[in-house]
């Protein structure tokens, strides 16, 4: 099996129990799984691959993408919706998005995937919840299998439309038969439940305004039937989301979602930025997750999630870019930056959220949201997912007293090295998986058609 090392590590942060931070480290890997870490004397000194990063780079989990809309990479900063709240955001793109072709599916889905690796995601789970035009969740899928970046896939889906009192036009909804049987069959096509899988499926219908409760007990009975495919929607996520429960189910998002069996370890949230205090103390029991994305939660004036209660009461909290339809960028390292000063804003409280608390939210967090024990630490026996930041950069000038704090303190556009799976897929700062220019020109003309058309 071949070996990686990498050695010379100015700082290792391996999130491990103790949260250790190694200088002068070095980290070996045996085909996909980390092996050894340590000190650079401690560690082999040679392997099948060396990279010697001289003492110049902090190496770190890679970080974990818990919730986000590829396909939206094509419709960033429409006029017409720069300016909505999410019910009036959503109503302005329904009519653009239902030009969406597979091959809009597939290159949305590089063309996000290579931002988020760039800016050191070594996992994401998308959501993906409208199929027109012969669309299916397969385009996403072998989108990933090219690229590199380790998969969790959500068979989202909208039953409700308009007619019946949802948000979403009929033309963009599916029969709910439809959407289980395609369900089943991308699971046992797809889903891999061993360890250090590069594939899950995750069933997602889209959220309380655009699908049944009949369908969310459905999907939630058919997610239990496999061993760890996981259940995701959006919940709570403005004032208008919580009017929409009152009115229609006669309770507040977080009872509905214990009402249809949407509460558990298998079950993640989208956004919960007006979940209630008796909701987040039920997350906490029962260990439900909920994905942060405070970017889309400013850019809609939804709100700002109440991060450190959650994590006061045991919720496991992740961060999400959402859609580039809603954050219009998709670097998560931003997104641990912007969750980082709006917890403090949140609470009016400067100690409300320190750097590292938010490494992790970034890191072991996002695994334990998407149910994994493989990822977000680098310790023996887990995946070799990892990447490795230049400290010799002008955004760390007068920073090396604590450069571990200056990676969510000071604003960082890439990483210089990324490796998924122990295999290199950022090399000095460029996606070496695929052309990047191609990719961009061929979104940039599949946009224009789709918003234009």
């Amino acid at each position: 099996m071949p070996t990686l090392l990498i050695k010379n590590i100015h700082t290792l942060i391996t999130m491990d129990a103790a949260r250790r931070e190694i200088r002068n480290a070095a980290l070996f890997v045996r085909e996909n799984v980390i092996e050894q870490v340590g000190t650079g004397a401690e560690l082999p000194q040679t392997a099948d691959e060396v990279l010697d990063l001289q003492g110049r780079h902090i190496v770190l989990p890679g970080l974990v993408n818990t919730h986000h809309h590829f396909y939206q990479t094509l419709t960033r900063v429409v006029p017409a919706a720069q300016n909505c709240d999410l019910f009036h955001w959503l109503t302005t793109l329904y009519p653009i998005w239902a030009n969406l072709t597979a091959e809009g599916v597939y290159i949305s889905a590089q063309m996000a995937a290579a931002e988020l690796m760039l800016s050191g995601c070594t996992t994401a789970s998308d959501h993906l919840y409208i199929y027109p035009n012969n669309c299916t969740l397969d385009d996403e899928i072998q989108a990933m299998q090219t690229i590199g970046l380790r998969f969790h896939a959500s068979r989202g889906s909208m039953s409700l439309g308009e007619s019946l009192g949802g948000l979403p036009p009929d033309t963009l909804v599916e029969k709910e038969a439809d959407i289980l049987k395609d369900s089943q069959r991308l699971i046992e096509q797809y889903h891999d439940n061993n360890r250090h899988a590069m594939l899950r499926i995750t069933l997602a219908p889209c959220s309380p305004f655009s699908v049944s409760p009949d369908l969310m007990r459905e999907s939630a009975k058919l997610a239990r039937s496999y061993p760890g495919v996981r259940l995701h929607t959006h919940l709570a996520e403005n004032h208008s989301d919580v009017a929409y429960s009152l009115e229609n189910f006669g309770m507040i998002p977080g009872d509905y979602a214990e009402s249809v069996g949407w509460l558990g370890k298998d079950v993640w949230h989208a956004h919960c930025v007006q979940l209630s205090d008796d909701s987040i103390l039920k997350f906490g029991r029962t260990g439900t997750g909920v994905a942060h994305c405070p970017c889309s939660n400013m850019r809609l004036a939804s709100g700002m999630a109440p991060v450190r209660k959650m994590l006061q009461q045991g919720v496991p909290v992740g961060l999400g870019v959402d859609g580039s339809a809603s954050n219009d960028t998709g670097n998560l390292l931003q997104e641990a930056r912007t969750a980082f000063l709006m917890a403090r804003v949140r609470d009016s409280n400067a100690a409300a959220m320190t750097a590292r608390d938010m490494l992790e939210i970034a890191t072991i967090g996002g695994a334990r949201v998407l149910g994994r024990d493989d990822i977000g630490v680098l310790t023996p026996g887990m995946s070799a997912d990892f990447i490795a930041v230049n400290v010799d950069r002008p955004q760390f000038a007068g920073a090396h007293h604590d450069l571990v704090a200056a990676l969510i303190f000071c604003q960082i556009d890439r990483v210089d090295y990324s490796f998924i799976n122990g295999k290199k897929v950022v090399d000095q700062g460029h996606l070496i998986t695929l052309d990047l220019d191609t990719l961009l020109e061929k979104a940039n003309q599949i946009a224009q058609k789709m918003v234009e058309p």
